[in-house]
C-alpha cells in the first residue's frame, strides 16, 4: 500500500477565493458546480479550455469545450467510449492539435507553441497513460530519474533522492531496483505515476490509468491516486470508467458525450440528482 508521502506544502496553498465578498462567492460556486468542495477557487484557473473543437478528417470529436480547472482541483470525466474524453486530455498537452479553441496553462496560450514550447509545456503539464511507457532495460528507479535529469537538469543525486522520495509515497521502495519486466502491470503504473509526480507539473492528467490492468491490481493504482488526490494538493484531471474513484474522490464530475460537455457539479449531485436525462441513463447502465 502506498504511503502518505505525499503533503500540501505551503507553497501549493491555494490563492484567495475570487469573488471576494461572501454571498457572490456562494453564488459563483455554486454557477460553477463547486458548491461543498474541499478547495477554494484561486483567482486564476489552472487550466482554462475555450471553445476547443477537434476534427480528424471531417469527424468532429470536440465541439466547443470550454472548461476551467482550479488550483488543487480533483476533476473527474465520465462518458461512453468515443465521446471525446481523451482527446480532451491530448488537447491539453498538445499530443493533439486543436482544430479551434484556446487553452491556458497558468493564463499562459499554449495553443500554436513552437516544438520547443510545447517541450516546456510537457515539463508542466504531466500526464499518466493507459499503457505504462516505461523503459524496459531502466529500473523504476532510473525511470523516475530520467525525466528529472534530462529536462529539469537536475543532478543524479538529487534525482535518486526524488525518485526514491515517490517510489516509497506510491508503496514501491523496495521494488526501486527492479526492472518493469519484473514488476506487475499495476507495480508498473504506480512506477509511471510515481515518475508523472517527481517533475512537479502544475496539473497532472489522467488518461483511464486503470483500464489495462487486471481487476485484482486496480485497487492499488487506485489508492496511490486518492493519496494523491488527498494529499499532495496536486491538480488533476482524471479520465476513467471507475465511478466509487469519481464519486468519492472528484472534487468535481464532468459527464461528456458527443464531444460537448453535457453536465458536471459535485458528485454527489450529478450521481444522485442528474439534471440530464443522457447522463442519468448512462449512470444507470453502470450501476
Amino acid at each position: 500500500m502506498p504511503s502518505k508521502l505525499f503533503a500540501r506544502g505551503a507553497a501549493q496553498d491555494v490563492p484567495a477565493a475570487v469573488p471576494a465578498d461572501k454571498a457572490a462567492e456562494a453564488a459563483y460556486a455554486a454557477d460553477q458546480g463547486l458548491t461543498n468542495h474541499h478547495f477554494t477557487p484561486g483567482e486564476h484557473p489552472v487550466v482554462r479550455i475555450e471553445h476547443l473543437n477537434k476534427s480528424f478528417d471531417d469527424t468532429k470529436v470536440l465541439k466547443d469545450v470550454s472548461l476551467n480547472v482550479w488550483p488543487g482541483e480533483v476533476v473527474v470525466v465520465l462518458g461512453p467510449s468515443g465521446s471525446g474524453k481523451s482527446t480532451m486530455l491530448r488537447c491539453i498537452n498538445l499530443l493533439e492539435t486543436p482544430t479551434a479553441g484556446h487553452i491556458l496553462i497558468e493564463d499562459e496560450e499554449i495553443t500554436g507553441k513552437s516544438a520547443t514550447d510545447v517541450n516546456k509545456l510537457r515539463r508542466d503539464v504531466g500526464m499518466v497513460f493507459q499503457q505504462f511507457n516505461l523503459f524496459p532495460h531502466l529500473t523504476a528507479k532510473e525511470n523516475v530519474m530520467i525525466g528529472q535529469i534530462k529536462v529539469l537538469k537536475k543532478s543524479k543525486e538529487e534525482a535518486a533522492a526524488e525518485a526514491m522520495k515517490q517510489l516509497a509515497a506510491v508503496g514501491l521502495a523496495d521494488r526501486a531496483d527492479f526492472k518493469p519486466a519484473q514488476l506487475s502491470g499495476g507495480q508498473q503504473q504506480r512506477v509511471a505515476i510515481a515518475r508523472a509526480v517527481a517533475m512537479h507539473p502544475n496539473v497532472l492528467l489522467f488518461d483511464e490509468p486503470t483500464s489495462a490492468l487486471d481487476p485484482e491490481l486496480v485497487r492499488g493504482v487506485l489508492d496511490v491516486m486518492r493519496d494523491l488526490a488527498e494529499n499532495s494538493g496536486m491538480t488533476m484531471i482524471v479520465v476513467t470508467h471507475e465511478m466509487g474513484f469519481a464519486r468519492d474522490v472528484a472534487d468535481r464530475v464532468v459527464f461528456m458525450e458527443g464531444g460537448v460537455v453535457v453536465e458536471q457539479g459535485v458528485p454527489a449531485e450529478v450521481f444522485d440528482h442528474p439534471k440530464n436525462a443522457r447522463t442519468a441513463e448512462f449512470l444507470g447502465s453502470i450501476d
